[in-house]
């Protein structure tokens, strides 16, 4: 059963398919630092952090220290790591097991 998303249209295909093409860490650079905003970025790369973190059990007061993300924030992600669309979890789960 294939995943259906809420937001599918033809200009996010076309942006996915684009990111699927990227070869390499400084690819990837390249792209974003062109598509989004430095704040942007750094606030996915924020959100990621948090949900690492919460997959290696750390306590949210643990993950506020570390990453200066709001318990807003850490809750929300840790409310897509139990009922979101497992994205956080396929990508953290690869990275483990490449590990």
């Amino acid at each position: 059963m294939a995943y259906e998303t809420r937001f599918k249209n033809d200009e996010t295909d076309r942006l996915f398919d684009a990111i699927l093409k990227l070869e390499d860490r400084e690819e990837c650079y390249r792209l974003f630092e062109d598509l989004c905003t430095i704040k942007e970025i750094r606030s996915m790369a924020q959100r990621f952090q948090v949900a690492y973190l919460l997959s290696e059990e750390k306590t949210y007061s643990e993950i506020e220290k570390i990453t200066g993300a709001s318990t807003a924030t850490i809750s929300r992600i840790n409310k897509c790591l139990g009922y979101g669309a497992d994205g956080y979890r396929l990508i953290l789960d690869r990275m483990k097991e490449e590990k």
